[in-house]
């Protein structure tokens, strides 16, 4: 499938789409930042924070389309610096694994999730947006970015330092999780595939459902800088 029609958006291959191909390829967990990625950032004084529905399908289609791939539900994980309710709410609703919360330290909850799985970090792809995630980048296989556009230095400085695979042309709070889903499902040529039978609600799809909605997400709090009793997982 052409992917030209995400670079006439604004996205940017960092990495060529054929090297993104191969490393989708040996994916077995998907992590994804909160704040900024789901959303544009900004908090309540409860430290709430939104989520949209066109992201939630996005997240979905990409982790079917794993199952079709034979990963069957693939480990979804959200590490968040905050405590945020929302969050812990949009998780336990899509049947994420794990939620970890206030944790300052991404890339020691990732070495955490690999660790349960008994894989490595580079079978894990990142979602992030801001600096408190670029050590987690570091050692994740595979990293998409989401863009903001107030943000230019950093950009560069994450092009300069091979810190992601792929920049979002939309921000956060716009829609960048649908973006990067149909990026995934376009370079792995699976996108048809996997609506038609979203729309039939297939077999297979209903089996993919059926199996995710039996998950029952976790809450973390061992890298909280609030607490370090850990719940659950």
């Amino acid at each position: 499938m052409d992917v030209k029609k995400f670079e006439e958006l604004g996205g940017k291959f960092i990495s060529k789409p054929k090297e993104i191909t191969t490393k989708l390829k040996s994916i077995k967990a998907l992590v994804f930042d909160w704040d900024g990625v789901f959303n544009n950032g900004t908090k309540n004084h409860l430290f709430g924070s939104t989520f949209s529905e066109p992201d939630s399908m996005g997240l979905n289609m990409m982790r079917f389309h794993f199952w079709l791939e034979g990963s069957k539900n693939l480990k979804t994980y959200i590490v968040t610096g905050e405590h945020n309710p929302i969050a812990v709410n949009f998780a336990e609703r899509e049947h994420l694994d794990c939620i970890f919360l206030g944790v300052k330290k991404k890339a020691e909850a990732i070495g955490e999730i690999a660790t349960d799985l008994k894989i490595t970090t580079e079978e894990i792809i990142f979602v992030y947006d801001d600096i408190l995630d670029l050590s987690a980048s570091e050692i994740c296989g595979l990293n998409f970015n989401v863009c903001r556009t107030a943000s230019p230095l950093l950009e560069e400085y994450i092009v300069k330092n091979k810190l992601a695979d792929y920049i979002t042309a939309h921000q956060g709070g716009n829609n960048a999780v649908r973006e990067i889903s149909e990026v995934i499902l376009a370079l792995s040529d699976t996108f048809d595939t996997v609506i038609e039978n979203r729309v039939k609600y297939s077999k297979s799809y209903a089996d993919y459902i059926s199996q995710r909605n039996e998950i029952k997400t976790e809450t973390s709090k061992k890298f909280s800088s609030r607490s370090i009793k850990r719940v659950g997982f």
